[in-house]
C-alpha cells in the first residue's frame, strides 16, 4: 500500500467517524426534548384552597380554579386587579376564583390591610373592603406610616360596626389567619406577588387579563 493510499484511507476514516458522531448527536438532540420535558408540577388542591380560603366565586361544577396570592399594598397586584375583576365578571359562572393573602414584610401596611379585609369579612363585607383596598391603593400604599385610620375610614364608608371591626382587626386569630395563608404560599414556592395558580399549576406568564384568559380558556376546553 502506497503512502498516498494510506493517507487517503486515514482521511476517509476520520470523515466517517465525524459524520457518525454528528448523526449520534443529532439523534440525541431529537430525542432529548421528549425525554427531558416534564409536565409542570401540580400543587395539591388541599393546600391551594383550604376550607376557610376566600372564594370570590364558586360555581357548581367548576372545572377551573384560579388562586391568587396577593399583597394588598403591592402595585403589581393593584395593576392586575381590574383584569381579575373583568375575568370574574366573564367567567364567574364557570370558574372558581380564590383570594389568598401574602403580605410582603417590607410593605408597611400590607399585613394591616389584610387584617382589615379579614375583619370586614366578619361582618359580611370582605369583598367590598378588598375592592376598596385596591381602588384606593394610591392613597395609602408604599408609605412608611401606619394607615390604620385610613382603614377605619374604609370601614365607616362600608357602614361597618366600628367597635366590632376594631376588635376583629386586633384579634390574634385574625393575624393568624393572614399568616397561615402566607405560610402556605411560601411552602409552595410563592416568592412575590401577584402569584397565580390555575388548576394547581403556577402561572408563569404576564398577570394580565389576556394572559390569564388564555390559560383559563385552555383549561375550560379540556
Amino acid at each position: 500500500m502506497t503512502k498516498n493510499t494510506k493517507v487517503s484511507l486515514t482521511v476517509v476514516a476520520v470523515v466517517v467517524a465525524v459524520v457518525a458522531a454528528l448523526l449520534v448527536v443529532t439523534n440525541l438532540g431529537e430525542d432529548a426534548p421528549a425525554a427531558q420535558v416534564d409536565a409542570p408540577p401540580v400543587v395539591p388542591a388541599s393546600i391551594l384552597v383550604r376550607p376557610d380560603s376566600h372564594r370570590l366565586s364558586d360555581p357548581a361544577g367548576s372545572k377551573v380554579t384560579v388562586v391568587e396570592f396577593l399583597d394588598l399594598e403591592c402595585e403589581a397586584c393593584g395593576a392586575a386587579f381590574p383584569g381579575l375583576e373583568r375575568l370574574r365578571a366573564e367567567y364567574g359562572d364557570r370558574v372558581t376564583f380564590v383570594m389568598r393573602y401574602f403580605p410582603i414584610p417590607s410593605h408597611q401596611n400590607a399585613e394591616l390591610a389584610a387584617r382589615a379585609v379579614e375583619a370586614a369579612g366578619k361582618q359580611g363585607k370582605l369583598e367590598p373592603m378588598y375592592r376598596l383596598m385596591f381602588e384606593k391603593q394610591p392613597e395609602w400604599g408604599d408609605q412608611q406610616v401606619s394607615h390604620r385610620e385610613t382603614f377605619l375610614g374604609f370601614a365607616r364608608e362600608l357602614g361597618l360596626d366600628l367597635q366590632a371591626f376594631e376588635k376583629a382587626l386586633d384579634d390574634p386569630a385574625t393575624l393568624g389567619r393572614v399568616l397561615a395563608d402566607r405560610t402556605d404560599g411560601a411552602n409552595i414556592g410563592v416568592e412575590g406577588t401577584p402569584t397565580f395558580f390555575v388548576n394547581g399549576v403556577k402561572f408563569t406568564g404576564s398577570p394580565s387579563y389576556q394572559g390569564l384568559k388564555a390559560v383559563i380558556d385552555r383549561e375550560l376546553a379540556k
